[in-house]
């Protein structure tokens, strides 16, 4: 939301007002390192001291004496982590705390060949080596004796030592005071930033040798592919709340996530550069991309990515993960920072928000609607327009008077309520949580040491201090159900405005010097700000519950390790054709960061979309993570229903079949909360090899099975579609025809056209029939689609549990089964032996796609049971199967023969 509730000009092209926001020209410590000239640093070898955990070697920088201390650590899941400290620092450095899910196990490492130059150390039976060189230092990681990455390849190790203030002196000219006093206050518009300790940057280039395909670095309105950042600004990584935030800009949103992934045919690596400072990354590819089309690159010059991190504060700790795919690559970042966390089934339904319902008969009546129209939802939101003169943990007397009773009337229905709670307080020393945030020191403290006041909806408000567990205990306590009046366990949560977003602030956020808990000045901390109160809300409602119920909670900025606590979603957008485009990219982005359960505003949260634009973004949302409807204030209302019935159709047909898919989603799911592999993928992370797919990201695979190219531009009538892989089969799951792999597929579309393939080799279950929401949906029976490759292969697997709560954590209360199709014969058997849970969910109907020929009889097989034959129909211009009447228990072993 933006900070005035007047609406924003609609002449305007979308006001992002970047001139509140600083450009790299605007930031001293990134041209003091772009500007260098960059110190060399020796490695001096003979301080080399091996571990447990792998080596430790000092550098020296010569000229000025400084002396750092490098320690590098490899681990056994194919990762390596460089960490860079001052080897005496006059006091600590900041080191990013509660991001890594616990300390990577390091390796022992032996030395494989030393001399004056270099030592080379080895571990995992030699496979993997580091090599250090003494001067100028730098440092490779070898795959097979093969150099992956150099760590400071162009000699741009920067590491700015930790200082005492300086003092003026009588002696001291004048430009040097100038030069001294600028390193330690800086100036932008009207504010000022004083630094406690000085000049503190610290920033080094890494080689990617052979790659020429970057992603990753979240949250950015770009491409997913990185570009090249010589012919313009770097990727900046400062959470900032930007209001209808431009687009194809490497401009820092809402959220920060400092993972790179980098991508060729035969290998898939990572850099995560764990800081939480405002950082800046620069990109180049060589051969440039830049080069003159005329002059060919030189004979022999191999394709190479530069990458260079600077940031503002902190140590350097940077690991690298080894792959050497994109299944190893995603499973050793969630070691690192953690696994998506399991959400509700509820959560995977639909969700209405707006900014703001006007009272408890309003919420009702759209309840009342989805029901008339016949349109299944899960979850109504309300903005902070509900609360008691903005005051968080309440409820506004005059216009929702009766919360609980309106959450029992939404969990009669099987619903829930979501509502916002924001990090500021009102400064109300009459408000008792105001004064219980101030008397237990919950607030933020201004560099003179009084509680921070800052701006934002209430007016004048102090900020939690997330940073600190005694808050973070506090704050998760006020979820209770005693503390939280009018609350309910069918109450769930909504942290906005948590960059933090302050009115009127430095780039409308807190000052860089504002002090945190220990001590630490916000500018080293500012990028976890939202993702601790993401944290402390999560557990809140967990706590609520008695650890027993999953919470959800939806926040808008984030960190790495985010995905943990919820989900995220791309923040203010605008109902425009191009927001719906690069919605797409900006979800990959996530996704294949770790944030896996993400989504964007359905239709735009400024303005008011255009039917067709509304029809298309729901096409779009109901194929991704998260699916929310959201609008401002000042847009027209937008339930389904009031655009005319060919509009509520359309919207009605894929809101439907995104709740008959949610048994495949919620699989996904329990594939991202144990092997981290992201529900929604860019096409190469399941084609790897097909360099065809390494730069669209107009389209996008649902797990490893579903294919799906929205339409996301105006008027079209015919979109091409990239079909991956030539020895692959790919099946229109509208019409049933088949196409061959490794080709441009022109597919004429109306309106209500979808375009989405299920890949051959595959198995993808559906719910069959239809109900008003999640709950109704999971009583139903299933279809289970087989889509068969060219060798007539098929499998796939099906999870479930209960939907709401831990046991299929703590009791093991889950059932994984695996469907596996060979020879004709589909088999149900289980894919786990950990869990046991029964439930009565049946297998009602087989579809079977890419059968030559028509069968003679259909067996079904039951353990314990005489076999018996199966009613069926056979299509022979779509070479499609259905068997029907099948009632088999999914948690039973059976097979069913085609013969």
């Amino acid at each position: 939301m933006s900070e005035v509730i007047e609406p924003p000009p609609v002449s305007a092209a979308v006001p992002a007002e970047q001139s509140k926001f600083k450009t790299s020209d605007d930031v001293a410590f990134y041209k003091r390192q772009i500007r260098g000239p960059n110190p060399q640093y020796r490695t001096l070898l003979d301080t080399m001291v091996l571990t447990e955990r792998g080596a430790r070697f000092e550098l020296l920088q010569p000229d000025s004496q400084k002396s750092l201390l490098l320690s590098v650590s490899p681990c056994k899941n194919n990762t390596v982590r460089i960490l860079i400290d001052e080897l005496q620092p006059i006091k600590a450095r900041y080191r990013v705390p509660d991001v890594l899910v616990g300390e990577p196990q390091g390796e022992r490492m032996s030395v494989e060949r030393q001399s004056k130059d270099s030592v080379t150390l080895s571990w995992s039976s030699g496979r993997h080596q580091v090599r250090v060189w003494h001067f100028p230092f730098r440092l490779e990681i070898l795959c097979e004796d093969e150099v992956m990455v150099t760590f400071n390849s162009k000699g741009k190790l920067w590491f700015e030592t930790l200082q005492e203030p300086p003092r003026a002196t009588s002696e001291s000219s004048e430009l040097e005071d100038e030069h001294t006093s600028s390193l330690w206050k800086e100036t932008f518009k009207e504010f000022v930033d004083i630094k406690a300790n000085g000049p503190s940057s610290i920033g080094s280039d890494l080689c990617l040798h052979g790659f020429s395909h970057v992603y990753g670095l979240p949250e950015h309105a770009d491409d997913l592919q990185l570009r090249d950042t010589r012919d313009g600004e770097p990727y900046r990584l400062y959470n900032l709340d930007v209001f209808a935030y431009d687009v194809y800009s490497r401009f820092g949103l809402y959220g920060s996530v400092p993972l790179l992934v980098a991508h060729k045919p035969d290998r898939t690596l990572g850099l995560f550069w764990l800081n939480a400072s405002e950082t800046y990354v620069n990109v180049h590819y060589s051969p440039s991309e830049h080069q003159d089309d005329q002059t060919p690159p030189a004979k022999g010059v191999q394709k190479q990515t530069d990458v260079h991190w600077l940031s503002e504060s902190g140590v350097i700790d940077c690991v690298v993960l080894l792959g050497p795919g994109p299944q190893q690559l995603f499973s050793q970042y969630a070691q690192l920072t953690g696994y998506q966390a399991l959400p509700p089934l509820f959560a995977l339904g639909y969700h209405q928000c707006r900014w703001n319902y006007n009272d408890e008969a309003d919420v009702k009546a759209v309840d009342a609607g989805f029901d008339q129209h016949d349109i299944p939802y899960d979850v109504i939101w309300l903005d902070i327009e509900h609360t008691d003169g903005k005051r968080y943990f309440t409820w506004d007397p005059e216009h929702f008077p009766e919360p609980a009773e309106l959450q029992h009337h939404l969990q009669r229905k099987k619903r829930k309520l979501v509502v916002i709670s924001d990090p500021h307080f009102k400064f109300d020393p009459g408000w008792l949580l105001y004064n219980e945030a101030r008397e237990g020191g919950h607030f933020v403290r201004d560099r003179e040491g009084q509680i921070y006041l800052g701006s934002c909806w209430p007016g004048a408000c102090s900020y939690l201090d997330f940073s600190n567990p005694d808050t973070r205990a506090w704050y998760s306590g006020c979820f209770s159900l005693e503390e939280y009046k009018g609350s309910t366990p069918s109450l769930f949560l909504w942290n906005d405005m948590n960059e933090p977003s302050v009115f009127g602030g430095p780039e409308q956020t807190m000052p860089k010097d504002a002090v945190h808990h220990g001590g630490w000045e916000h500018r080293e901390l500012h990028n976890l700000y939202g993702f601790y109160q993401h944290m402390a809300t999560a557990e809140g409602l967990i706590a609520r519950s008695g650890g027993s119920e999953r919470p959800f909670v939806l926040t808008r900025s984030f960190f790495a390790g985010s995905q943990r606590y919820g989900a995220v979603w791309t923040g203010d957008n605008v109902a425009t054709w191009e927001y719906l485009e690069i919605s797409i990219p900006m979800i990959l982005s996530l996704s294949i960061t770790g944030i896996a359960f993400c989504g964007a505003d359905v239709g735009g949260f400024f303005r008011d979309p255009e039917p067709e634009l509304l029809v298309r973004w729901y096409q779009a949302a109901a194929l991704q993570p998260f699916f929310r409807s959201h609008c401002a204030i000042w847009s027209k209302r937008r339930e389904p229903w009031l655009f005319g019935e060919e509009v509520t159709a359309a919207i009605r047909t894929v809101i439907k079949q995104r709740y008959c898919l949610l048994p495949f989603w919620y699989t996904l799911f329990h594939q991202a909360h144990t092997s981290g592999l992201p529900p929604l993928r860019p096409l190469w992370v399941e084609f790897p090899r097909d360099e065809s797919t390494f730069s669209v990201d107009n389209q996008y695979m649902i797990g490893g099975a579903l294919l799906a190219c929205p339409v996301i531009k105006p008027g079209v009538e015919e979109i091409k579609v990239l079909l991956p892989g030539s020895d692959e089969v790919w099946y229109d799951v509208h019409s049933a025809e088949s196409y061959k792999g490794g080709r441009t597929l022109s597919l004429p579309v109306t309106l209500d056209t979808v375009p989405v393939f299920q890949r051959g080799g595959s198995v993808v279950c559906r719910s069959v029939g239809s109900g008003s929401c999640t709950a109704e949906y999971k009583e139903l029976p299933l279809n289970i689609t087989v889509a068969l490759s060219s060798q007539g292969l098929a499998d796939g697997e099906l999870y479930l549990d209960d939907g709401h709560s831990f046991s299929y954590r703590d009791r093991k209360a889950f059932c994984l089964r695996r469907f596996n199709m060979l020879s004709g014969r589909l088999l149900c058997r289980p894919a786990s032996e950990d869990g046991a849970f029964d439930c009565d969910t049946v297998i009602q109907s087989l579809t079977v796609l890419g059968v030559k020929n028509k069968p003679s009889t259909v067996v079904v097989h039951l353990s314990g049971a005489k076999d018996s034959s199966a009613a069926f129909q056979y299509t022979e211009t779509s070479r499609m199967l259905t068997v029907s009447d099948l009632n088999l228990r999914v948690t039973k072993d059976w097979e069913i023969q085609i013969l």
